[in-house]
């Protein structure tokens, strides 16, 4: 029987490559590379002929589970909604545990990036809060309680 090795990475495509690589890095994540994808084997996978993309992939600093991010060169990328609630169907949230949830709330704050809601308490486990970044992205920002 065939199985799944491991869980490796998480794409996004954005508008704006530049902006949300820096709001990434800015939590935590780091570059592992930055390329052009084009020809038979996106067209392929895809099933958008003559498409172009230029990609970013981060990671955790342990190695974990990767972000890549996808901005299209052609064909021009289709608006989503960027206000989507959690009821709404698709992709919804990427999430990272943190070690100082307020910190970091508060430094995307003051980056123009607010809460969706409010910072809630899972009974005495979690802290988290869904932050929504660039583009609509929400990013769930979990921490353990001590």
């Amino acid at each position: 029987m065939s199985r799944i090795m491991r869980f490796d990475h998480v794409g996004v495509t954005v508008r704006d490559l530049d902006k949300v690589t820096a709001f990434f890095v800015g939590l935590g994540l780091e570059i592992e590379g930055r390329t052009f994808v084009e020809g038979e084997f996106i067209d392929t996978v895809i099933a958008i002929p003559d498409s172009r993309t230029e990609i970013v992939m981060l990671r955790t600093p342990d190695g974990g589970t990767g972000v890549e991010l996808s901005s299209f060169v052609r064909p021009d990328p289709e608006p989503g909604s960027p206000a989507a609630m959690a009821n709404e169907l698709g992709l919804r949230s990427v999430a990272f545990e943190v070690d100082d949830l307020q910190a970091h709330v508060g430094r995307l704050a003051g980056e123009g990036y607010g809460l969706v809601g409010g910072i809630g308490q899972y009974e005495d486990v979690w802290r988290m809060a869904y932050v929504r970044g660039p583009e609509g992205i929400i990013v769930a920002l979990a921490e353990r309680s001590s």
